[in-house]
């Protein structure tokens, strides 16, 4: 199973406050650890709010609405993307993490046998296809 482990925003991250050289030095052995369990296939920070736009689609129309957005609590600040066995083993490599004061979501990321039948032999092939072409890059 593939989990999304999204850490939330707050006022430092959106103020742009970089990290300590210490949290910086925990966090890459963390992800060190992550690495050799071979548990962790991505992750990243994310610029400020300030520095993206978001998109709106509503009955057909497009809209961009600048950065920075209001609500810093629903924001993203980084992300994962792990490989676990199950959710509580997300949940207890996720305890190791170097965090003090935040606050970090877990969800599973949808798979192909998930969507079922919608999902015909016909959009898999297309599927299958995609990601060869990604991994090709």
């Amino acid at each position: 199973m593939r989990f999304m482990v999204i850490v939330k925003a707050d006022k430092n991250s959106e103020a742009g406050v970089m990290p300590s050289k210490q949290l910086l030095t925990d966090m890459g052995k963390f992800n060190e650890e992550l690495a050799n369990a071979g548990v962790m296939l991505a992750g990243e920070g994310l610029q400020p709010s300030s520095k993206g736009a978001r998109v709106k689609f509503s009955n057909g129309q497009r809209s961009v609405i600048d950065g920075p957005f209001a609500e810093t609590k629903e924001l993203v600040a980084g992300f994962w993307l792990w490989k676990c066995e199950s959710l509580d083993e997300a949940i207890e490599w996720l305890k190791r993490a170097p965090f003090e004061e935040t606050e970090v979501e877990i969800r599973q990321v949808f798979e192909a046998e998930d969507f079922g039948a919608e999902f015909t032999p016909e959009l898999r092939e297309q599927e299958a296809r995609i990601r060869e072409q990604i991994e090709a890059k």
